[in-house]
Order: C-alpha cells, then sequence, then structure tokens
C-alpha cells in the first residue's frame, strides 16, 4: 500500500510541476501578503458571507473567501485565540470560584510591587584588537588582506568567506591560481589557523592553501604560508537579514541573581528536518548566509511557484494557485502569518526577538511517522527516533555557527542549557537559554499496536536515558496519535477524519471516543470526532475552524489510502477511553527522576487527568516535579491544577487581541505558594497560525522605533528589500514576536504596564519551576509550612556554601537580588522573620543574618 500511495503522489506532484512552464514568476502569482490581508479581515468582519463578486474573487484567490456552506469562512481566528486549542465548547469552564480568582489577581498584583533586580548592559560581544587574537576572532569584522579591505565572514568556527568591497569573494581557480568570484563555494571558504601573533594560514578543504603572489594571490598544495592581518576599515558589509535593534543587550549583576526576559516555551526550530526533510522550505542557517539559507522549496521554484501544492493547500488554495518563490531578497509572498511551509525562524529573526528581550525558547525536536511515509518528497528517516537525534544534531550544529559569528566557542548569545542553574547563568550573562524538547507521536519508539505497546519497559527507559544524554529537558507524551503512553485529544472537522484514519494505520486502531461523562464541566472534552449522530447543521458562525492544517493538507493530497472512514461514533461532547497506561505511568516516574519537565498538551482528558492525578500523588510523597503547559492543548480544567503542582503555563500567542484576554483569564488561576510570570507558546514552525495583523487604521497601533525590554530600541525589521511591520504584516517571522508582545501591551490599554510585568516575569517563573523539579523546595515565605526556627536556617546556610547547595537545603529564595537571598523563617513568638544571606561574587554564603 505505501508504494502505491508513494506512486500515486509522485504523479499528483509530478503533473502539476510539467503543467506550468518555468521563467519568471507569472503576474497573476500572488506576490505580496497585502492581498491576503485585506482579503482576510474583510472575510473576518461577520457572519454574513461575502458577496461582492470582486471581494470574493480577491478573498478566494488568498484562499479567504471558502465558505462551509453556512456563510463561515474557515480561517476563523476564535482557535488559535481560544484559551484551550483541544476543547470543542464555546463556553470554556473556569473551575474557581470569584472570589478564588479576585484574590489570585490581587496577589500576582502585589508581586509587581516587589524590588526589582538590578540589570546591566553587556556588550554583544567582546572588542576587536588592532591584531586579531585568535582564528576565531575575525568574524564579522573588516581586515587589511594583502592591502585590500576585506570582510570575514564566518562559515564556521575558524572558517570564512572573505568579501571584498566590489562583493566578490576571493576563491581558488585552476590549479594554483586565485580569483574573486561572485558566488560563495567550496573553493571560497577558507579555513583559518593561527600561525603566530597577527599572522595566519587559509586552506581549502581540498588542501590547497592561499600564499602571496606578484599582484594579488595564488595557491599551493605545499605548505601553507602565513599572512598577516591588521583591524582596517572601508570594508562592505556582507548581505544578511538584520536585526534593527539597537543598543546593548541586559543581563545580571551577578550569575545567580533574579532574572529578566521573555520564555517562549514551543518553537520548532529544526523542522526543516520533520516529515522527511521536504515540506518547510530552508534552514534556519546557511554557511553561506541569507542568500543561500531563504530560498523557496525545489519543487514550489520549479513550476514558476505553481508546484507548491501543499502551500496552496495549507492556505486554503486552489492546488496550482501558487505564489511567488522568490526569498531572499525580495520575500515579496513570504514570509507571512499563513505561509506555514516556510521558513519563520531563521536565526537572524531569531537574534532580533533575543536583542529585544526573549531569553528562554524551548525548541522542540519533532516527527509524526505516518504524514512522513506519505509525503512522496523526503531525504530523511520517517523513524521519529532518527529525526530526534538528527535534529538535536542540528540545534548542536546551530550553536556552533553561532558562536562562529561572535567569535569562537561559547561567545555566541545561543546556549543550549541543560538545567536551570545553567539557564539562569546564561540569562545574567544576557544570552538567550536554549532548552532542548520534545513532541513526537511515538516517543521513544513506544507506540501501541491493536491495544499493545511495541516497546518494553526496559527499551523505554533505555530510549529516555538516550534522549536526555542529547539534551531533552522538556518532554510531550504524544503529538496526534494513541501510543503506549496515553490516549490522545485527536482533531475535530475533516482534520480529525483525516487524522483518525492515520490513527488506524498508525496503531491498528481507530479512537475510541464515546460520550464524555456528563459530570465532566462543558469543555472538559477531547475533539468532536465526524461522522457521530450528533451531527447537525450549524448556525453560521458557530463552527470552529480545523487548525492543525498541515494534517489535512497532506492527507488530501497524498492520503488516499484506501481505508474506511472511522465508526460513526456517539453524539458529542467526545472522550477519548484511551487514558493514561501503566507503561505511561513509568514513563511519568522516570522523568521524575531525569529531571525532565512533563508536557500534558495534546493528551486526551483521561489520560491528562490521570497524569496529574499521578504529578500530585508524587509531589504530595515529597518528590520534586516540573510541569509546563506551553501552548494551550490543555483543557481549562487542567491550568489551575498545573499552577498548583508549581507548574508553568503558556498559552498558544495567535493573535495579540485573543493572548490579551488568556492572559487575563489566567490571572485568577494563580496559586499563592509560587511565584508568577507568563509566557507564550508560539508553535513557529510547527503549523501553527501566527498573529495576524490589527491593520494599519487599529486603535493605538504601534509606532517605530519603540523601546524594548532592557531599554534596547527596536526598529522596523529589514530583509533584504523587505521591511516589516507589525500592524500591516502581523507576525510574519520569528523575530516580530518583539513587535507582537509591543502590540499587546498596547491592546491591554490600561493593563499594558502590568502584562509587560508578567511577561518580563516569564524567565524567572520558568526557571523557578524546572528548579523544583530539580529539587530544590519553594521558597519558605510563601509556603509557612517550610520555614525552619532562624537557629536551624543558620546553621544550614554555613558560609562557604555554594548557591545551588543553598537553595538545596532551604529552598528557593523569595527574592535574589544582585548578592543577596531572601527567605523567611521563625521564632518561638514569630510566625515570619526576614533572613538575608550575602552572598560573594562567586557565588558563595558569606553573612546570615535576620533582614
Amino acid at each position: 500500500m505505501l508504494i502505491s500511495l508513494l506512486a500515486a503522489g509522485g504523479l499528483v506532484t509530478g503533473g502539476v510541476l510539467s503543467a506550468v512552464p518555468d521563467g519568471e514568476p507569472a503576474a497573476d502569482l500572488i506576490t505580496t501578503y497585502d492581498a491576503e490581508t485585506k482579503a482576510r479581515a474583510a472575510a473576518l468582519a461577520g457572519p454574513a458571507p461575502i458577496t461582492d463578486p470582486g471581494a470574493m474573487a480577491l478573498a478566494t484567490a488568498a484562499g479567504t473567501g471558502r465558505l462551509d456552506g453556512h456563510g463561515h469562512v474557515h480561517n476563523d481566528p476564535r482557535t488559535k485565540n481560544a484559551i484551550s486549542r483541544s476543547g470543542e465548547a464555546t463556553a470554556h469552564p473556569d473551575p474557581t470560584t470569584p472570589a478564588q480568582r479576585q484574590a489570585s489577581r490581587a496577589r500576582v498584583a502585589s508581586q509587581r510591587t516587589l524590588a526589582e533586580p538590578r540589570l546591566v548592559k553587556v556588550p554583544l560581544r567582546s572588542k576587536r584588537r588592532a591584531v586579531p587574537e585568535s582564528r576565531y576572532a575575525m568574524a564579522g569584522g573588516c581586515y587589511d588582506l594583502g592591502g585590500r579591505p576585506t570582510t570575514f565572514q564566518a562559515t564556521g568556527l575558524g572558517s570564512y568567506l572573505l568579501y571584498a568591497t566590489d562583493r566578490t569573494f576571493l576563491a581558488a581557480s585552476g590549479t594554483d591560481g586565485a580569483t574573486f568570484a561572485a558566488n560563495p563555494s567550496d573553493a571560497a571558504d577558507w579555513t583559518v589557523r593561527r600561525a603566530g601573533r597577527g599572522r595566519f594560514t587559509f586552506t581549502l578543504a581540498d588542501g590547497r592553501s592561499l600564499r602571496r603572489a606578484s599582484g594579488g594571490f595564488a595557491t599551493t598544495s605545499g605548505a601553507a604560508s602565513p599572512i598577516a592581518l591588521r583591524l582596517t576599515e572601508g570594508c562592505t558589509a556582507f548581505p544578511e537579514v538584520e536585526t534593527n535593534v539597537s543598543g546593548r543587550p541586559f543581563g545580571g549583576v551577578t550569575p545567580f541573581q533574579e532574572v529578566r526576559g521573555y520564555v517562549d516555551p514551543h518553537v520548532h526550530g529544526q523542522t526543516h528536518e520533520f516529515l522527511g526533510g521536504r515540506v518547510i522550505c530552508s534552514p534556519p542557517f546557511h554557511r553561506y548566509g541569507a542568500a543561500a539559507a531563504l530560498v523557496d522549496c525545489p519543487d514550489h521554484q520549479v513550476a514558476d511557484g505553481r508546484g507548491a501544492l501543499l502551500e496552496d493547500v495549507l492556505a486554503e488554495k486552489t492546488p496550482g494557485t501558487g505564489h511567488d518563490p522568490v526569498g531572499w531578497p525580495t520575500f515579496s509572498y513570504w514570509p507571512n502569518p499563513h505561509s506555514l511551509t516556510h521558513q519563520q525562524v531563521y536565526y537572524k529573526w531569531l537574534e532580533r526577538s533575543w536583542r529585544a528581550g526573549l531569553r528562554i525558547h524551548t525548541s522542540l525536536l519533532t516527527e509524526n511517522n505516518v504524514l512522513c511515509a506519505i509525503y512522496p518528497l523526503k531525504k530523511n528517516s520517517c523513524d521519529d527516533r532518527d529525526a530526534v537525534r538528527l535534529q538535536a544534531g542540528d540545534m548542536r550544529a546551530m550553536q556552533d555557527y553561532i558562536d562562529a559569528q561572535y567569535g569562537g566557542p561559547g561567545r555566541g548569545w545561543y546556549r543550549i542549557v541543560g538545567d536551570p542553574f545553567e539557564a539562569r547563568k546564561v540569562i545574567n550573562e544576557g544570552k538567550l537559554a536554549v532548552i532542548m524538547g520534545m513532541e513526537t507521536s511515538v516517543p521513544l519508539g513506544c507506540n501501541v499496536q491493536l491495544g499493545r505497546p511495541t516497546c518494553t519497559e526496559e527499551q523505554m527507559l533505555e530510549e529516555l536515558a538516550q534522549v536526555r544524554a542529547l539534551g531533552v529537558s522538556q518532554m510531550e507524551l504524544t503529538n496526534k496519535f494513541d501510543n503506549a503512553f496515553t490516549g490522545v485529544a485527536g482533531d475535530a472537522g475533516t482534520t480529525g477524519t483525516l487524522t483518525n484514519a492515520a490513527n488506524f494505520l498508525n496503531t491498528g486502531s481507530f479512537l475510541r471516543m464515546q460520550t464524555c461523562p456528563s459530570t465532566d464541566a462543558p469543555g472538559v472534552e477531547d475533539r468532536l470526532q465526524s461522522p457521530n449522530r450528533g451531527d447537525l447543521p450549524s448556525p453560521p458562525g458557530d463552527q470552529l475552524p480545523d487548525q492543525d492544517a498541515i494534517f489535512g493538507a497532506i492527507w488530501k493530497l497524498f492520503g488516499d489510502t484506501g481505508i474506511q472512514p472511522g465508526p460513526i461514533y456517539p453524539a458529542g461532547p467526545h472522550c477519548n477511553q484511551l487514558g493514561f497506561s501503566p507503561l505511561g505511568e513509568k514513563l511519568l516516574d522516570a522523568m521524575i527522576d531525569q529531571k525532565i519537565l512533563f508536557d500534558p498538551d495534546h493528551m486526551s482528558v483521561a489520560g491528562r487527568t490521570a497524569a496529574l492525578d499521578y504529578m500530585e500523588q508524587q509531589q504530595a510523597a515529597g518528590r520534586p516535579v516540573g510541569v509546563v503547559s506551553s501552548h494551550s492543548w490543555s483543557t481549562p480544567d487542567a491550568y489551575p491544577r498545573i499552577y498548583r503542582l508549581g507548574g508553568f503555563v503558556a498559552p498558544y500567542a495567535g493573535d495579540s487581541i485573543g493572548f490579551v484576554d488568556k492572559w487575563r483569564q489566567h490571572l485568577g488561576w494563580s496559586d499563592p505558594r509560587f511565584y508568577f510570570g507568563f509566557g507564550f507558546g508560539s508553535d513557529m514552525n510547527g503549523f501553527g497560525a501566527q498573529g495576524d495583523p490589527r491593520g494599519a487604521d487599529a486603535a493605538d497601533p504601534v509606532t517605530y522605533p519603540f523601546t524594548g525590554l532592557g531599554g534596547v530600541t527596536i526598529s522596523q525589521q529589514r530583509s533584504g528589500e523587505r521591511v516589516y511591520d507589525i500592524n500591516t504584516d502581523g507576525v510574519a517571522h520569528y523575530g516580530l514576536y518583539a513587535d507582537w508582545v509591543e502590540d499587546a501591551e498596547h491592546v491591554a490599554g490600561a493593563d499594558g504596564p502590568a502584562l509587560a510585568d508578567d511577561l518580563s516575569r516569564g524567565a524567572e517563573a520558568y526557571l523557578q519551576t524546572w528548579e523544583r523539579a530539580w529539587g530544590v523546595a519553594p521558597d519558605s515565605c510563601r509556603n509557612p509550612g517550610l520555614r525552619r526556627s532562624v537557629q536551624a536556617f543558620t546553621r544550614l546556610a554555613a558560609p562557604g556554601t555554594r548557591t545551588r547547595e543553598l537553595m538545596r537545603r532551604v529552598g528557593q529564595p523569595w527574592q535574589r537580588l544582585g548578592r543577596e537571598f531572601t527567605y523567611c523563617a521563625r521564632t518561638s513568638g514569630k510566625e515570619r522573620v526576614l533572613m538575608t544571606v550575602r552572598l560573594s561574587g562567586a557565588g558563595t554564603v558569606q553573612v546570615v543574618r535576620r533582614a
């Protein structure tokens, strides 16, 4: 069956590719996102169908005019802006009382009044010396090379393109010659080694090395000749995406103090390798820069932009509609918030978000073996485990590449971290703490076939140890299918029908959906499956759209497997009868031991409820637990439980308007025992639609330049010839999350400063959740039962104790300001005695005293 699927897919692809000639993009291709934005805004303005023929034609061309028979437009924003992406009810339950919500909001407001940690400006990189001190120091600099001002553009650690003022590259030619070539290549990619103070050798991968010759340069296959370098002026800048952020990044005055910064715990930084490696166009970096990286997929280009079948279907366009395939330098069509097959997390866009205040970024390793097998274009294995290892390696390679741009190993701003203590140090250095996460449908190779797991407990534990060794610190137990650990929430609508069929292919069983128990509150449910006995025509505007478009798009193009549709289900609401398995419990047990943060998103209601029950039991027994809900794929009943576990919640970012509403609702769920901060889960490069623009005429638009977190100045982002504006472009790429945060603060109105405070505290809140997963007890000021006597506290916090050991002994500080930690103790006559621990610059206890 699979062979026939691939053959069919290839025929479809080949037919479209051959039907359209090569050459310049045709005039009727969609070339700007402006047309789509206007059509989308018109379509979403009200429930009435589009009646104007001209508007309907534009909307249809842009994929925004498709109606479902009820006057409803399918890319309705409500799903991405809902408090839960996994529930079907329009009225979501809030399990807390009005009094509890009011008290919660008051507690969060009081936290905002606490003393702020002192932040300092840190240099972007070390100051350049007149003579480079190492083979890495020349990166991005202008040096005299044989009398020519030359830009040293790093291609890796210690390797460079030598970029001349006339925009050519010094390259080897012939047997022993050298020339200035128009384009970079292996013949122009020089590995540099130090040969004495200010003197360096230049060698190619084939062994040839650069030497001085009369009038210029030549090459030799013999011993490399040292060449002197000295800093100069007059170079031409290498063409690259700009950050358009001025001012130094902020860090802390000590490595161990409280941090500030934004958190995105759900990004897919390496999905150019996903689904076989031919779905997301272009990688997040390339040795030769943006011009080499930010190009469209080969199948898109061959057919003059009309071979992009998957892009068209994802945008709800007729396959073959096409788009302008040119990326760098014009970017006339992509990236945009709804172009889901194009790279949106290029490293320079990520750098802009870091410069603007992002400090924690979880990059999720991901795969879907069924869709990978069905999609006909691929270069990588479809096994989830292979994909995880490949993408983890790519993350390390990206770290090395960014290090190369900033002057050598460890000097870059992108730092993969393995524990909260390392992350805190990195953030206080002013850099981005990158956390490796995992989100696959068949994690650790543990599928379920006809109700039986395909792995043993021993195999599962071995695989878990391996991914932990790779660096995975945050993990979901499923994505789209039932597996050996848990049932899945499923998808609704036509996408749900297709996902169900894929679940059958993967597990041998359709989803076991039944009507939810009457005791469940509205919204505490999984995704409604079709067909079901409760299917009735919906009133206009009452139906939520499909949201995981990748599934429907690939299946529509290539997934005619001949499998009959799933069973006729009972009336909704639906709950998957497959919950949390005994093997899943053993996995959670092992994750606690391995200190891996558990993300319950995408699990069935039954599975998530049982998993949270288990985590609560373990916490009550004194075991450290860490829970993070990263992108609104949990139901509302779960969020207060996650907060009570000391967990961290980051709703799906979506539109700025919807995000502000979600923030306001989450304020009522905080737990008094824990520090509160807020984040956003972008799901970028994960086929999640990004925030739409509010429009240039919207109330209180963003004006450029504006001041970002830490006092940096943020101007409009420029990529090649394209200049982006959050008001009209929305979140077209990851660099615009800086602008989206500003827009959300405008949307919040009088609450804007409070939202800004809570987002800036997100990094600290995440780190404190992670510290607790590492066995550090909550702070004793918010948890009176943890207070020790002054005498006992003083004994445990003995001089010479290092920071990490101090927290292991006496728990998390209530405040961490510079070199002082504040705790609470007690005496026989007083239940709350503030204690100050004074630390050395190296992080060891010097003095303990009453505050």
